[in-house]
């Protein structure tokens, strides 16, 4: 199971973290990651972080801004969002692929119920 928690409204420019807490895998087993999917858009793979924490970032438009981090001993991962923008508007899914890293966000075995982010112009 996946949680993700964090999510909510923010001005154009403004930061948010969201994070995500697993239960019942064998969380340094697996690579983790974000992707988000917005009204009538295609899911939109984020970042994914592997189990010795080399990190692979999906999306050009997000790079310098997202960052994510992964906390074995609390079998959690963060995504740390800054200079926030209104196409940023999404909902936002933690997910988990055994191993490694996907090739694209269809691909992770497991996903959470999502976390709403709104950005406000």
């Amino acid at each position: 199971q996946l949680v993700e928690s964090g999510g909510g409204l923010v001005q154009t420019g403004g930061s948010l973290r969201l994070s995500c807490v697993a239960s019942g895998l064998t969380f340094d087993s697996y690579a983790m990651g974000w992707f988000r999917q917005a009204p009538g858009k295609e899911r939109e793979g984020i970042s994914c972080i592997d189990r010795v924490g080399d990190r692979e970032t999906h999306a050009n438009s997000m790079e310098g801004r997202f960052t994510i981090s992964r906390d074995n001993a609390k079998n959690a991962i963060y995504l740390e969002m800054n200079n926030l923008k209104p196409d940023d508007t999404a909902v936002y899914f933690c997910a988990a692929r055994k191993s490694w890293c996907p090739t694209s966000p269809r691909a992770y075995d497991y996903a959470g119920q999502g976390t709403q982010v709104t950005v406000s112009s």
